[in-house]
């Protein structure tokens, strides 16, 4: 609003809220870094666990950074911007949701030190960006080159990502799992591995313990066979894939059909069942014993293929159907009459098998299974949920080393690493860019602090202890929570991904610049809905 003679000009509408300069900054940082604090004590294989519960009461326990802001209903838009981190986080890397969100709230935290010293922003955007390049830069030079598939190695970073979450007990069995997994699926391509996680089906079943979940060579379907009288085991499983109804098709349009007499009818019925009856002749025909249908198996059709000793299902789901044609072989047929015995897939056994009081169907024993299931199991349900993000972790972890080849020391020793060569860094730049490099040198020493902190050690001396024992001894030396000194992670067996670390300090040093360039916030009024009190359905506030 200005005054003009007088007179007032309203520019914006009525109940518009704006922060200008420092204020924006301070409100934004502060908002980021309060997210960044509320995942930080989930760090590090000592971290702890956060209960959440929504509007409807139903609870997540977990200490996975994206589900926890995920599942959290934040409001502020420099807090939505974390939540974004830990998104891009989990997507391109999988694992150190944990380490981007905290590291980014870091160097907010110390940009707001120097924004006291009156350094202008665009000074710390430019340090932040010349840290970040020459980050990456450091990254690859102490990424140590691996064999894609060295089983040891990706037991190892299978183990550190699984270590910390509520499953890390059977930490070892579930890391054999996912190493085995990935194994079975990754394909190469010119000389390089490529690695599709969505041909690793992750299925959930409550009951049993966490022991008793399995990698299956094949697929699991969540269903059950079609008719009591087919075989509930097929061993030697020749797999028919169809992707049409077997029914008696209806007519495009609308047709009306005029029957005279009871012949006429009879006519009619029978040619139905005749057609109902050739399409199962031709599944027969092929040799088919197993077939799995992506629509729905007409009543009598059933009755045919029962009395043929085939076990089918009906209405798999369309990504179920693509898993089977990659696990068995099989080719997807759209047309029954274009089935040939060379569109069959094969598995050792196929059975309908009860898991927790429901009937699933097993496809085990495929010859090269290029899409493969891993069945978990766990004492209740917040267990199961929490056993497979542990999984999708590791999974994601051992696909990134087997795609690149290259990681990194964990326990926090990349991190001294890159402070102690920035630093080095800061001084050849000189000018006031320096202070700013110096303070992203420091800011990723949070994660070796927030890993001591965690285990209930003195941050300050384990981080006195660990530089110290890093300067002479190596860049492969960082922080043994469990002995509370110095120890060279590599020999430890605590491995990350080299892509996990690039991705973090990318992300992080991305949305914390985009914060800081923030000098302005102009919020528009809430909705009169809100103005009255009254809450949207499934609306809750967390207030940042």
């Amino acid at each position: 609003m200005a005054q003009l003679a007088g007179q007032p000009i309203l520019i914006l509408p009525e109940g518009t809220q704006r922060y200008v300069g420092k204020d924006a900054q301070r409100l934004n940082i502060l908002a980021a870094r309060i997210v960044a604090e509320t995942v930080r004590t989930t760090l590090g294989p000592k971290g702890m666990d956060k209960m959440l519960v929504d509007s409807l009461g139903d609870i997540v326990i977990t200490n996975d950074g994206a589900t926890i802001l995920d599942e959290m209903d934040i409001q502020h838009p420099a807090a939505k911007m974390m939540v974004e981190v830990a998104k891009t986080q989990d997507k391109e890397a999988g694992d150190g949701t944990t380490t981007a969100v905290v590291i980014a709230g870091e160097l907010l935290r110390k940009a707001e030190e120097l924004l006291n010293q009156n350094i202008h922003p665009t000074i710390i955007v430019k340090g932040y960006t010349l840290a970040a390049e020459k980050a990456q830069e450091i990254l690859e030079s102490i990424a140590k080159d691996v064999s894609p598939m060295d089983e040891e190695i990706l037991m190892k970073a299978a183990t550190t990502a699984i270590t910390g979450k509520a499953a890390e007990e059977e930490r070892e069995y579930l890391a054999k799992l996912a190493v085995d997994a990935v194994k079975l699926v990754a394909e190469e391509v010119d000389g390089k591995y490529i690695v599709d996680i969505d041909n690793i089906k992750l299925e959930k079943k409550e009951g049993g313990s966490v022991r008793d979940t399995q990698l299956i060579k094949g697929v699991v379907i969540d269903k059950e066979r079609v008719h009591p009288g087919m075989p509930k085991k097929v061993e030697n499983a020749k797999i028919a894939l169809i992707n049409e109804a077997l029914e008696v098709k209806e007519t495009e349009t609308d047709a009306e059909i005029r029957i005279t007499s009871p012949e006429q009818l009879q006519a009619f019925l029978e040619q139905e069942e005749k057609m109902i009856k050739e399409m199962v002749d031709k599944i027969v025909a092929t040799g088919a014993n197993v077939v799995f249908c992506q629509k729905g198996i007409d009543d009598l059709a059933q009755h045919y293929l029962a009395k043929a000793g085939i076990l089918a299902v009906r209405r798999v789901k369309k990504s179920d159907m693509e898993k089977l044609a990659k696990a068995t072989g099989a080719k997807i047929v759209t047309n029954v009459r274009d089935l040939t015995p060379d569109d069959l897939g094969y598995a050792e056994l196929v059975e309908e098998r009860k898991v927790a009081g429901e009937n699933m169907v097993f496809v085990e024993g495929c010859k090269n299974p290029k899409a493969v299931t891993i069945l978990i199991r766990g004492g209740t349900e917040h267990v199961v949920d929490e056993v497979e993000r542990a999984l999708e972790d590791a999974i994601k972890v051992v696909k990134d080393i087997v795609e690149d080849g290259k990681i990194v020391a964990g326990g926090g020793a990349s991190e001294i690493e890159l402070a102690i060569r920035l630093d080095e860094y800061a001084k050849e730049v000189g000018g006031k860019e320096q202070l700013a490099i110096e303070a992203f040198a420091d800011a990723l020493k949070v994660i070796p602090r927030t890993l001591a902190e965690n285990a209930g050690l003195d941050p300050v001396d384990v981080l006195v202890k660990v530089t110290a024992a890093h300067k002479d001894k190596g860049a492969t030396i960082g922080v043994d929570v469990f002995a509370g000194e110095p120890a060279d992670m590599l020999e430890r067996g605590v491995i990350e991904p080299l892509r996990v670390k690039k991705q973090a300090i990318k992300s992080a040093s991305e949305a914390a610049i985009m914060i800081l360039r923030i000098d302005d916030v102009i919020a528009a009024s809430k909705l009169e809905k809100e103005k009255e009190g009254g809450k949207g359905p499934g609306e809750e506030e967390t207030e940042f």
